[in-house]
C-alpha cells in the first residue's frame, strides 16, 4: 500500500512539473499583404526550419491550408470582417464554408482557432453586431461536424477597445462596445475561449515618447519602473502594463477568470524619418525580450507566473499595405526567407541557435583565442572574462548548448568574443594579456577556424542594440 501511495505521489509530481514546464506558446503570424512572397509550401518549409509550432493566418486560404498538411504545425485561421455579414445571416453558409474550407484538410492541418471577426471596433464599417452571431453559427457548424471541442473560436480585439488602459488597475472597456461584448464574453466563458488581443508596446512609445520611454517598451532592464498607485503593483515594461489592462477590465466586469491570448505583437524593423524607432536592433531586442517573457512564464504584476501565449507580428514585410512607411516592414524574414534579423525561439536567456542564417558581428571583426596562447594564459583569461568581465558564460558550462566543442580553446574564443562585442568591438577589449587575437575572417567560411566555426553555427548572443556571433 505505501509503495503505491509513493509511486502515485511521484506520478502526481511528475504531472505538476510537466504542467510547469509547458511555457507560455509562441507564435507568429502569417500575413500575405505582398505581392512578393515565397510560395505557401516555401512558407510552411521555413515555419518548419526555424522551429515554430504555432501559426496564424487571417483567412482559410485554400493553398495555405494545404501546405501546413503533416508539418505538426498548429495553425489559426481567420474569418474576414468582409465576411461577418454572410456568416451572421445564414447558418447554411457557415456549414458550407466548414465543409469546403476545413473539412477537406482537417486533421492533416491541425487548424486549433478560428478568429471570427478581426479588431472589428477598428473597422471604418461598423459590424460589431454581426461578431456574436457569426460566432454561434460557427460553433454550430463545428458541433455538427463532432468539432466544437477540438477546434476553439474567438475574436481578435485592438487595445483601442478599452476606454482607459492607464493605470492599469483603471482599465475599463469603452462604454460604447457593451453591446456586443457582454454577449461575446459569456459566449466565451462558454466555450473555455480566450479573449484574444493584439498589443503593441511600439505605438506607444511612437506616439508617446515623452511618456513612454524607448527602454519601458523594449522590456530594457535599463527602465524605469512604474508603480500602480491604485494597487501599488510595479511595471519594468508597457507589455505587462497593457495585459493587465485587459486583465482589469474583464475583472470590472466580473470575468476575472478569462484567459488572455496575444494574437498580435512585435516591432517594426523600419521606418519613415520620424519614425526613429522602427530599426532592426529595435525589433530583435524587443522580439527576443518578448519571446523569452513569455516561455519562462514571467506573468504579469496582477497575475504573476501564469503562462500567456503570444503570436509575433509578421513573419514577411508586407508591401502592399498602406499607411506610413513602418506598416510595411514588420517582418523577421525577407521574402528570399532570409532574416532580416536573428531569432532565439528558445526564450533560453543570451543565446540563440541559429539555423542557417547569415552570421554577422558588429563591425565585421572576431575576437578569438590565440593559438600563440598558453593553455595557462587561456584559462586565467577565461577567469576573468567569466568573473571580473561580467561575461555570461553560462551557455558553455556541460550539457549548455555552447558547451561543445568542449575544448579550452572553444569556450575562451566564446567568452572573449562576449567580452568585445559587449565592450564595442574596441581593439582593447581583445587583448586578454595576449590570449586573445581580433581576425575579420568570418569563422563559417574559413576551415583554419573549423573549430570556432562549430560552436558560431550553433550559438550567437544578443545584446540590447546588437546580435552578434559567439565562438
Amino acid at each position: 500500500m505505501a509503495g503505491r501511495l509513493v509511486l502515485a505521489l511521484h506520478a502526481l509530481l511528475f504531472l505538476l512539473l510537466l504542467g510547469r514546464c509547458r511555457g507560455g506558446k509562441i507564435g507568429v503570424c502569417y500575413g500575405r499583404n505582398a505581392d512578393d512572397l515565397p510560395a505557401p509550401d516555401r512558407v510552411a518549409q521555413l515555419v518548419q526550419q526555424q522551429s515554430i509550432k504555432y501559426v496564424r493566418i487571417y483567412d482559410t486560404n485554400i493553398d495555405v491550408i494545404k501546405a501546413f498538411a503533416n508539418t505538426g504545425v498548429e495553425l489559426m485561421v481567420g474569418v474576414p470582417n468582409s465576411d461577418l455579414l454572410a456568416f451572421a445571416q445564414y447558418q447554411s453558409n457557415v456549414d458550407t464554408w466548414l465543409k469546403n474550407s476545413i473539412l477537406p484538410y482537417y486533421p492533416a492541418t491541425m487548424i486549433t482557432y478560428i478568429t471570427v471577426g478581426a479588431e472589428v471596433t477598428e473597422s471604418p464599417v461598423n459590424v460589431s453586431a454581426l461578431v456574436v452571431p457569426a460566432m454561434r453559427n460557427v460553433h454550430t457548424a463545428l458541433k455538427k461536424a463532432g468539432l466544437h471541442k477540438k477546434i476553439t473560436i474567438s475574436s481578435t480585439h485592438s487595445l483601442g477597445i478599452l476606454s482607459r488602459s492607464f493605470p492599469p488597475s483603471a482599465g475599463a472597456f469603452n462604454s460604447s462596445h457593451a453591446y456586443f461584448l457582454k454577449p461575446m464574453l459569456e459566449f466565451l466563458v462558454e466555450n473555455q475561449a480566450p479573449f484574444m488581443v493584439d498589443l503593441y508596446p511600439y505605438y506607444a512609445y511612437q506616439n508617446s515618447p515623452s511618456n513612454v520611454s524607448l527602454n519601458y517598451a523594449l522590456f530594457s532592464p535599463q527602465s524605469q519602473d512604474v508603480i500602480d498607485p491604485n494597487t501599488g503593483l510595479v511595471y519594468s515594461n508597457m507589455f505587462d502594463a497593457q495585459v493587465d489592462s485587459i486583465f482589469f477590465a474583464l475583472m470590472a466586469l466580473n470575468f476575472k477568470t478569462l484567459k488572455i491570448m496575444v494574437t498580435e505583437s512585435g516591432w517594426p524593423n523600419k521606418g519613415a524619418a520620424k519614425e526613429t524607432g522602427a530599426t532592426p536592433d529595435n525589433a530583435q531586442t524587443y522580439n527576443t525580450n518578448l519571446i523569452r517573457h513569455v516561455v519562462n512564464d514571467s506573468g504579469t504584476p496582477a497575475k504573476p507566473g501564469e503562462e500567456i501565449d503570444v503570436y509575433i507580428f509578421s513573419l514577411f514585410n508586407e508591401n502592399r499595405k498602406p499607411g506610413v512607411e513602418s506598416e510595411r516592414n514588420w517582418g523577421l524574414f525577407f521574402p528570399d526567407q532570409s532574416s532580416i534579423y536573428s531569432l532565439d525561439w528558445t526564450g533560453r536567456g543570451n543565446v540563440d541557435v541559429m539555423t542557417g542564417a547569415n552570421i554577422t558581428s558588429a563591425n565585421g571583426t572576431w575576437c578569438i583565442a590565440s593559438t600563440n596562447a598558453s593553455e595557462t594564459d587561456l584559462q586565467n583569461a577565461l577567469n576573468w572574462a567569466c568573473g571580473p568581465g561580467n561575461v555570461d558564460c553560462s551557455a558553455i558550462q556541460p550539457s549548455q548548448p555552447c558547451y561543445q566543442p568542449d575544448t579550452l580553446a572553444s569556450h575562451a574564443s566564446y567568452a572573449f568574443n562576449s567580452y568585445y562585442q559587449q565592450n564595442g568591438a574596441n581593439v582593447v577589449a581583445c587583448d586578454f594579456g595576449g590570449a586573445g587575437i581580433r581576425t575579420t575572417k568570418d569563422p563559417s567560411k574559413h576551415p583554419i577556424l573549423v573549430t570556432v566555426t562549430m560552436i558560431m553555427v550553433l550559438c550567437t548572443v544578443s545584446f540590447d542594440n546588437i546580435h552578434v556571433p559567439v565562438l
